[in-house]
């Protein structure tokens, strides 16, 4: 599995893995235990994890979203100190720590939350995204 792979649904909580596309839209899963199916059509709207990133007050202007999930990963472990349910000021903290040049002013406490729950959900049902090296790009270029 890839990062790739896994999505969000606005207005749904969690995460879902990509199972298979349909003709009016794609067949996801739950990551979690209840492996619920949901049928994601035109009117969801989803994004997949590898198309999120955190807006910094750098030149670039964002980082991927996978690449922050590796560095708390290789920072923080299985102990991040905080969870979704921290107050503001502790993920301010938290985030600020992990990435020191995040905007302020556009990434807010809900975004936070939802990193660090993201992140909860990949570490028990899918540790293996936060390991792996970028080498994708280069496996398709040796074929």
């Amino acid at each position: 599995m890839t990062i790739s792979e896994i999505a969000t649904v606005s207005g749904k909580g969690g995460l879902y893995k990509v199972v298979a596309p349909t003709k009016s839209g794609v067949i996801l899963e739950s990551l979690d235990e209840a492996k619920t199916k949901l049928v994601a059509t035109t009117n969801h709207r989803l994004s997949l994890l590898n198309e999120i990133s955190i807006y910094t007050t750098t030149k670039e202007g964002t980082v991927a979203l996978e690449d922050i999930l590796k560095k708390i990963h290789k920072d923080f472990g299985n102990d991040l100190g905080v969870d979704g349910n921290s107050d503001a000021v502790e993920l301010k903290a938290f985030l600020k720590a992990v990435l020191p040049e995040y905007d302020e002013s556009r990434v807010y406490v809900s975004d936070i939350k939802k990193l660090v729950r993201w992140y909860e959900s990949i570490l028990k049902y899918a540790p293996e995204l936060l390991t792996e090296e970028k080498n994708e790009a280069g496996k398709e270029e040796k074929k």
